[in-house]
């Protein structure tokens, strides 16, 4: 009898659920990033440590308006600046920690007898897979930060940091050395941790818990409703670090790549909340929000829809 020739997702179910993940967040990125960009610029305006150093002078204008400003004394296109190293964070990101976030849902955390995911594995397993997903896609997060800033910098008058995503990396090795790729990565780990516990571990335990509980079935609108839950608790959760994180990488830095405004991402804090305010830590927060809920929207019906198509087992 001739052996058994199984398909691409039965070989490699690993490598295909990464493609497939990496290939819906480039979808949700690209279609969601012009948010992500206003969210940017919100989170660095008002920064208490830049007016000591006397550079601090652009006036609050909330979401629409930033958005509008943007396209007006920029361009159109600009609310897309950044958005290559965006999508390169994503498949990196996206791919690590679905793939890290199964391993661990099926060993070592395993699940139940009743094959169910407890909440506290499930919200162990999703902070643990984001964390591990952002450290390695942490350097193009630098480098989208940066581009994102570009535009404010030139209408400042300021000279250019960077050309594009070659030059970014070159630039910032070339200052701090491979080191300073990871600028602010522990903050970052931290958010991506805490919005993935929010994220992915909210969607699979509410899609989950409505097939169970309810007579919805596994389709787009039992989709949808799991993912707006993610979206707000991932923004409600992520919120304060993506703030620290955002303006850790976007400081400017010494001939040897150190940060000249905070000396950690814990200085960064303090210093928000002193001379900002609580509420400081959650600038940004509607816009994060309003692309959180859109992303998580159009990344897990994407990837439904594509795992169907390619015959890959259900999340």
């Amino acid at each position: 009898m001739a052996p058994e020739v199984r398909a691409l997702p039965d070989r490699w179910p690993r490598l295909s659920k990464f493609v497939l993940s990496a290939c819906a967040a480039s979808v949700a990125e690209l279609v969601t990033f012009p948010l992500d960009l206003t969210k940017t610029r919100l989170q660095i305006q008002g920064e208490a440590a830049l007016k000591r150093s006397g550079e601090g002078g652009v006036p609050y204008r909330g979401m629409v308006r930033t958005a509008v400003g943007i396209v007006q004394e920029e361009g159109l296109l600009k609310l897309w600046q950044g958005s290559t190293p965006a999508v390169y964070r994503h498949i990196v990101y996206s791919g690590v920690r679905m793939v890290a976030y199964e391993q661990l849902r099926d060993s070592p955390l395993g699940k139940g007898e009743s094959e169910t995911f407890p909440l506290w594995k499930a919200v162990v397993g999703g902070m643990t897979a984001g964390a591990i997903g952002q450290f390695f896609a942490s350097p193009t997060d630098l480098v989208k930060v940066q581009m994102q800033m570009e535009g404010k910098r030139r209408l400042e008058g300021k000279p250019p940091r960077v050309r594009g995503v070659y030059h970014a990396f070159l630039t910032i090795v070339s200052k701090g050395g491979i080191r300073g790729l990871w600028a602010g990565w522990v903050p970052n780990v931290q958010r991506a941790a805490l919005v993935n516990m929010g994220d992915l571990t909210t969607y699979d335990t509410v899609k989950h818990f409505l097939l169970r509980n309810t007579s919805l079935k596994d389709n787009s609108f039992c989709h949808s409703i799991s993912s707006i839950c993610s979206g707000l608790v991932a923004a409600t959760l992520g919120t304060p670090a993506d703030v620290i994180k955002t303006r850790i990488m976007n400081q400017p830095r010494d001939k040897h790549g150190r940060g000249i405004l905070y000396k950690s991402s814990t200085d960064c804090f303090i210093q928000a909340v002193r001379g900002e305010g609580f509420m400081s830590l959650y600038k940004g927060f509607i816009p994060t929000w309003m692309r959180m809920a859109p992303w998580s929207l159009v990344f897990w019906l994407t990837y439904e829809q594509i795992r169907r198509f390619v015959g890959v087992s259900s999340f």
